[in-house]
């Protein structure tokens, strides 16, 4: 009886198995996803014309679960006539984290952008963001003004056809009241001094170089992220904004600097407004993070590899069926007659 009872068990649990495998494959196959040139398709819901307008910015989010829904539910309540996500929309550049993202910003009411972080191109994520956003930089304008995304995401510098691409887009810009530029790791680091190397581009010389740059072409506002906190200050003659409080782990307690924002601009005829509106923590998200994460992993291994693990089990199940359970009898007769 006893052994009875230990022969359903495991063939309850191969089962079940099997069964949560196809199941992981169903569900992964009718909610993934299934989007490509992102950041094209918002840019076509944006209101080119309009002079007098707000617009939303918010960087390192980073996977993050409750903070960050808390975050856009606020967004959400904004006159505002889109967001910009300024990178490191994930932890690693996995498809399953992407998809996580998309699900989680389709309750957002307004358009949103991207740029590219340094945490999208681990586990060969630069392809997979490319596949699903689209071009790594562009730019776009509204009114009487121009708005140019970068990719520094590498950490290091940008490459030559990149830094051509954007001379050129400065040199346009020109004929615009204001230029808004965005990327995700900053010229330098405001905590070690001023214009200084830390987490921000390792090619202190090439930091200064785009930041002559950025002087000559009088940028009315850079926006970085990368940097857990909010920072703001001027480098050169170009101000910057530093905002990465979407909900990423802060990188410290300094209640000036290290907390959950976002920034709202306001652009219209009289000028232009920066405010800092704070989102506040919670107590769950560290819990909710990792929860995510361990079953993101589990999902994961199941979705990729359901097919095998389907045929696998099929067969482990039907093994032990046939070898301990039907003819368990020969195997016993066997050793008793030895």
């Amino acid at each position: 009886m006893k052994e009875k009872t230990i022969n359903i068990i495991l063939i309850a649990a191969v089962l079940i198995l099997i069964l949560f495998s196809a199941g992981v494959k169903i569900h992964s196959t009718s909610t993934f996803s299934d989007i490509s040139d992102w950041n094209y398709q918002q840019l076509d819901k944006i209101n080119s014309t309009d002079n007098n307008f707000s617009f939303i910015v918010l960087g390192d989010n980073k996977n993050s679960v409750t903070v960050f829904e808390k975050l856009i539910e606020k967004v959400n309540k904004e006159d505002a006539l889109f967001a910009i996500d300024i990178g490191d929309l994930v932890f690693n550049g996995e498809k399953h984290r992407f998809n996580f993202f998309i699900n989680q910003i389709k309750t957002l009411n307004k358009p949103l952008l991207t740029a590219i972080g340094n945490h999208e191109l681990m586990d060969e994520g630069r392809g997979n963001y490319y596949d699903m956003f689209g071009r790594f930089y562009y730019s776009f304008t509204v009114g009487e003004n121009y708005f140019i995304v970068l990719d520094d995401a590498d950490s290091k510098n940008i490459d030559p056809w990149q830094m051509n691409w954007l001379e050129n887009e400065l040199q346009k810009s020109t004929n615009y009241s204001n230029r808004f530029i965005f990327m995700h790791v900053p010229l330098f680091d405001p905590r070690k001094g001023e214009r200084a190397e830390g987490h921000s581009i390792d090619d202190l010389e090439f930091a200064n170089e785009l930041n002559g740059l950025f002087d000559e072409y009088n940028v009315t506002m850079l926006f970085c992220s990368h940097i857990h906190a909010y920072y703001n200050g001027t480098w050169g003659r170009t101000p910057y904004i530093i905002t990465g409080g979407a909900g990423a782990e802060l990188v410290g307690n300094d209640p000036n600097h290290d907390f959950f924002h976002y920034i709202k601009v306001k652009v219209s005829e009289d000028g232009i407004k920066y405010e800092v509106v704070k989102q506040k923590g919670s107590e769950f998200e560290i819990m909710a993070r990792w929860s995510y994460t361990v079953w993101l992993y589990i999902y994961a291994f199941f979705d990729i590899n359901g097919i095998y693990l389907f045929i696998a089990l099929s067969w482990i199940c039907l093994g032990y069926y046939i070898i301990f359970v039907k003819k368990k009898w020969l195997i016993w007769n066997y050793r008793k007659k030895k």
